[in-house]
């Protein structure tokens, strides 16, 4: 992330370009007159297209117009014989003519590989030849005979000749073409690498296509797809995958046999597939749709098994390109079928992410449960946990671990049961929609999802991860939920485990890592977790893990200006991928950038508050809980206390939902700091009131700073300095402010230090301490500005 990418728009050359290009093709002089005028001449007729030139040069030397003069040792041409060909031909014509001029075998070659694509294997091409009749090829290249009639070529009666010839291409040998293939080298048509071919511009497989009569090429190409289909061995055959069915969906048609369909639609399940893989879901989708479409409307009746897959992994591709229409479509079509539940599951999942996508966490907090049951396994009540169930469950699955370490888990048995395997998944899915609505169910989810593994063997899931969650977080156990993080990284290790990576980096670094280490070191593997994801068609992780690199980017001081491109980066890709979840946090931390900025401060209010809105509207406590957190972080920086407490008492305890993030420490720190600054403008049961909650949250923050977290350590001491300023301890507020200062620049925390300056500063003032009250609001002036936080800057002036 963060990349600034250049668009660089390459258009043709101009004359004062050319002249050099075509001098230092002929080796002469770009100043010579001759070699100007021809250049010139070129350019006035290809429009300064370096391609054409070169093109139209090679042409003048095929016709023996440009030839070289070993007396003078120059090339030499006559410039009104150059003038008269270059009136009379256009670029077309010279890559047809160039095309006739090449040996008739060539020219099927060609034409053959121009249908495979810019790239193609000459194995595929002589299996082709091999396999395709004289008359058919005859048939296909008739407009070729004709263009060069026309054009009065001299290689018309040689390629009528060739074709007619009763010889044929049935040697399959390589070097029985040899031949054809250095003339495509030595004429500049294609660059040969071992078995792989490839046109060395798009208008020469343009050129090449253009042999093959307009109304028989689909049928051509479906041709050629059905002997490469047919004859290939089945490693190459899966090289040219793509290439095959593409051919192969030119000539379908409704005369085609029933054989024939479901051979069609099986190969384009086989294509959709391993494009997935490759993460092209696009191309994908359009395969599995040729699929359904080659079944037709009786291809549950026919072909059940390929219609369920064509259906299941095509509704998959619709989700992940964003074609929720489609996706919903096919859907319904294989839910209204009658079919078991596990044959269901695919189409459940897809459904189940899909509304947690948009924003239905209810919805999809139901259809998960409802799967669950039908599988017939054990399954939460949809209601809020008691704290004693809560408790009874955690003591339950402490006796299941035994105290085993990361390596023990790591080396449990994988799980065989199909069963458990798609109750755990739904388990995952309903563990990120709870976590938004109803975080007290969280805990008991996340221990069936443990107790599964435990008993039946660990699958592509992040169980043991989310228990680090809970062990960081709620149970404040943080090393130990760090050795669950790392038995979720060490059973990724294992084969077939790669669907869980996103999530499980997305877990172990924004719920487990940054309570034991710096919170800088979550950047890499966040960035990675996201690719990884859009890698493997796990979008929604891949989202998350970009909410939680925008976020901690913003916590850690990384200058406002780069958070902002970042971010506006990331509201693009997750727009694009209709992720509706992910789009709302970011705007919320974007919108604080801005605000911090000075940018569109009224419209940032707005913003925020229709987030408080949509999070009341749609019970999203875990929004509800960003847009406070954000807007306790600007009122803080600007030093709003009356606005800070209003929100605090009206928030009540924000960390309950947005549990063991770097957010719900962050957003500690403010509380505590709130409380503090309250109780010093404040007076009888009221600073009393409000110093005993800021002790009651700093207690919090010392002890994660006892267990480890070196993240919170500049936050205690700021604490401690206002604390000291309460009390009048003024030894301890100045030793607590430099403290402050010092930890938060060693640690890199820009933006802390800025505000750890300007409180030191407000102190020194209330001393009468002129010199370090103007030295501290200096040293903040410079923090805010290195940091970007414009607004402020113009504050303190």
């Amino acid at each position: 992330m963060n990349v600034s990418i250049t668009e660089i728009k390459i258009g043709n050359l101009s004359v004062d370009y050319a002249i050099p290009l075509v001098a230092e093709a002929l080796g002469m002089d770009d100043d010579d007159s001759k070699v100007k005028s021809l250049a010139e001449t070129i350019h006035k007729k290809t429009e300064g297209n370096p391609f054409f030139m070169l093109m139209f040069l090679r042409s003048l030397y095929d016709e023996k117009l440009l030839q070289y003069n070993f007396g003078t040792m120059k090339w030499a041409w006559d410039d009104d014989a150059v003038n008269s060909k270059i009136v009379t031909e256009n670029v077309a014509s010279v890559l047809v003519n160039k095309m006739n001029r090449l040996q008739g075998r060539t020219q099927r070659m060609l034409m053959i590989g121009s249908c495979l694509g810019a790239t193609f294997r000459l194995s595929a091409v002589i299996e082709v030849m091999k396999n395709l009749s004289r008359v058919e090829m005859r048939d296909s290249m008739r407009s070729v005979l004709s263009t060069a009639a026309i054009m009065g070529s001299s290689s018309a009666s040689l390629l009528t000749s060739d074709l007619t010839n009763s010889s044929t291409d049935r040697d399959g040998s390589v070097s029985s073409y040899a031949s054809s293939i250095d003339e495509f080298e030595e004429e500049g048509l294609c660059e040969v690498d071992g078995e792989e071919c490839r046109f060395v511009h798009d208008q020469i497989q343009s050129a090449a296509f253009e042999l093959i009569r307009p109304e028989q090429r689909d049928s051509f190409q479906g041709r050629i797809g059905s002997i490469l289909l047919q004859s290939l061995p089945p490693q190459e055959l899966e090289a040219c995958l793509f290439q095959v069915v593409g051919l192969l969906n030119c000539a379908s048609s409704p005369q085609i046999t029933d054989k024939e369909r479901d051979e069609l639609a099986r190969m384009n399940l086989k294509a959709g597939i391993k494009a997935s893989k490759n993460a092209a879901f696009d191309s994908a989708k359009v395969y599995f749709k040729a699929g359904r479409e080659a079944l037709g409307s009786k291809g549950w009746e026919g072909n059940y098994g390929t219609m369920l897959d064509l259906c299941s992994h095509g509704a998959n591709a619709c989700f992940l390109t964003g074609d929720f229409d489609t996706m919903n479509e096919l859907i319904d079509e294989v839910l209204s079928k009658d079919i078991d539940t596990m044959e269901s599951y695919r189409v459940s999942d897809i459904k189940v992410k899909s509304l947690l996508t948009v924003g239905k966490m209810n919805e999809s907090i139901e259809v998960a449960l409802e799967f669950r049951r039908q599988l017939g396994l054990p399954t939460p009540e949809r209601k809020a946990a008691s704290k004693f169930t809560i408790i009874r469950e955690y003591i339950r699955v402490n006796r299941l671990l035994k105290n085993k370490s990361a390596e023990d888990i790591a080396n449990l048995p994988v799980l065989d049961d199909e069963r458990y395997d798609m109750g755990n998944r739904m388990n995952e899915h309903l563990a990120a929609c709870v976590f938004l609505v109803e975080p007290t169910m969280l805990p008991l989810i996340i221990f069936q999802l443990i107790t599964t593994s435990l008993k039946h063997g660990v699958n592509a899931s992040s169980a043991f991860a989310s228990l680090g969650l809970l062990f960081c977080g709620p149970f404040d156990k943080t090393h130990q939920g760090c050795e669950m993080a790392k038995a979720a990284e060490l059973i990724l290790e294992k084969p077939g485990m790669r669907s869980a990576a996103s999530y499980t980096a997305f877990i172990t670094q924004s719920y487990c890592y940054h309570w034991v280490s710096p919170l800088q070191n979550t950047m890499a593997p966040l960035l990675k977790g996201y690719q990884v994801g859009l890698e493997i068609g796990d979008t929604d992780r891949a989202c998350y893990c970009l909410i939680s690199r925008g976020y901690h980017l913003f916590y850690i001081g990384r200058g406002l200006d780069s958070i902002q491109n970042e971010l506006e980066a990331s509201i693009q890709v997750v727009t694009q991928l209709k992720q509706d979840i992910a789009r709302l946090r970011i705007i919320i931390l974007l919108t604080t950038a801005k605000k911090l900025r000075g940018i569109d401060v009224e419209a940032g209010n707005k913003i925020l508050d229709s987030m408080l809105a949509t999070a009341a509207s749609t019970g999203d406590v875990n929004l509800s809980a960003y847009a406070n957190s954000m807007n306790l972080e600007v009122f803080v920086f600007f030093q709003q206390w009356k606005e800070a407490i209003e929100l605090v008492e009206k928030a009540g305890d924000v960390r309950l939902f947005i549990v063991s993030t770097y957010t719900a420490t962050r957003y500690t720190l403010l509380e505590a700091l709130t409380y503090l600054k309250a109780a010093q403008l404040a007076s009888g049961w009221k600073k009393r009131q409000m110093k005993k909650c800021a002790h009651k949250t700093m207690k919090l923050i010392r002890g994660w700073a006892k267990n480890g977290n070196v993240n919170v350590v500049h936050y205690l001491f700021l604490l401690e300095a206002e604390l000291a300023v309460l009390q009048g301890k003024n030894k301890k507020a100045k030793e607590s402010f430099n403290a402050a200062i010092a930890t938060s620049r060693s640690n890199g925390f820009l933006q802390d230090r800025a505000l750890a300056h300007e409180l030191a500063s407000a102190y020194f003032k209330t001393q009468g301490d002129d010199y370090w009250r103007n030295y501290h609001i200096e040293c903040s002036r410079a923090c805010y500005q290195e940091w970007g936080c414009s607004e402020k800057v113009e504050q303190l002036i």
